[in-house]
């Protein structure tokens, strides 16, 4: 099993981070796009770093909008693949 980060790692890990924020075992990012189906087009865009890491967020779209949170539901809160996944969808347009 992932281990968990320590609140101080959390913090740093955070910082580096500038569109995610920490909501209690969660790291949440929400992007707003022009439509639905630009919103759609970039939750495909998700697939394949997921697979790769084997590791899921938690999606919600609402039209123009997705909210993505992770957590490492196994390990019961924030482990290092969070943050990892975080800076990859970090760069995906």
């Amino acid at each position: 099993m992932t281990q968990l980060l320590t609140e101080a790692e959390i913090q740093e890990k955070a910082k580096h981070l500038p569109d995610w924020t920490v909501k209690e075992s969660t790291l949440q990012c929400t992007r707003t796009f022009k439509d639905f189906i630009r919103a759609i087009e970039f939750v495909n865009k998700l697939v394949e770093p997921a697979e790769l890491a084997g590791h899921h967020p938690d999606i919600e779209i609402a039209y123009n909008k997705v909210k993505i949170s992770l957590t490492t539901h196994d390990a019961g809160g924030l482990t290092q693949k969070d943050f990892d996944l975080a800076k990859v969808i970090s760069q995906i347009n």
